[in-house]
């Protein structure tokens, strides 16, 4: 039997659809410009707010240390190790209350939350001004937490060490986004104030990176969405799918070469 140029033509069109038809570009690629528009941005100095639950580490120092000694929790010493006698400090937080106060030596309950990092360390050192010459504060968050979940390699908590991290380096840290993950519709789910909100993120875009969700928040939650060839897959089976494309595959070959 033989084979017209235009059965060819088709034939090898749809051996090139089995490779190139399944996916685009836009849906793959991440921070995509429009055309040739490039995306113009600020640097932000964003900080995050702080809230109820989270560890604080303050210290205060003075240029006289005795000074500065009342308003600092007393540290408390363990054994590190029985053996050799080693002792070691164990650090002391302040945990924010549900209320938003942290209970402070000598200064009683201040109110923290909904402040940034800067805007509690110049809070409390308005406090300390009238018993401390130029006091100094050092303040960080210590169990700031971001959890990923959803079709990424390696889903789960991240404990970041920094006061702050980018929904990129999450992803990063999650192994990034598997191939069957969408990267239109990820998911954050953000509280504030005890309400729970739900904000969906489009990192394909490059103006994404001027979103208030660019930076995620101690807590959020990031969850990436299977897209429809994983929700398929799993009904029917990937062996099966992958099964019917080589077989298309094959029929298409043995139809170019029957004469």
């Amino acid at each position: 039997m033989a084979v017209t140029s235009t059965t060819k033509i088709i034939l090898l069109l749809l051996v090139a659809g089995v490779f190139f038809s399944c996916t685009s570009k836009k849906n793959i690629v991440y921070l995509q410009a429009d055309g040739n528009q490039e995306t113009a941005t600020e640097i932000a100095n964003y900080e995050p707010l702080l809230q109820p639950d989270d560890a604080l580490m303050i210290v205060i120092s003075a240029e006289n240390p005795e000074v500065a000694a009342p308003y600092n929790m007393k540290s408390v010493f363990f054994q590190g190790n029985s053996e050799i006698g080693v002792g070691q400090e164990r650090l002391q937080s302040y945990l924010i209350d549900k209320e938003g106060h942290v209970d402070f030596p000598m200064l009683g309950k201040i109110k923290l939350a909904g402040l940034t990092r800067t805007g509690a360390i110049q809070k409390i050192k308005m406090l300390l001004t009238d018993h401390i010459k130029d006091p100094i504060v050092n303040l960080r968050i210590l169990n700031f937490k971001v959890s990923v979940l959803g079709e990424v390699s390696k889903p789960g908590v991240q404990n970041i060490q920094s006061d702050r991290i980018s929904l990129l380096e999450a992803l990063s840290y999650a192994g990034d986004l598997t191939i069957y993950g969408k990267r239109n519709t990820i998911l954050i789910i953000r509280e504030k104030e005890g309400v729970k909100t739900i904000q969906k993120v489009d990192i394909t875009k490059r103006d994404f990176i001027n979103s208030p969700y660019y930076y995620l928040s101690q807590n959020d939650v990031v969850y990436v969405e299977p897209n429809k060839t994983k929700v398929n897959a799993s009904v029917i089976g990937p062996n099966i799918t992958v099964g019917i494309s080589a077989l298309s595959l094959i029929i298409t070959i043995i139809a170019l070469t029957i004469r």
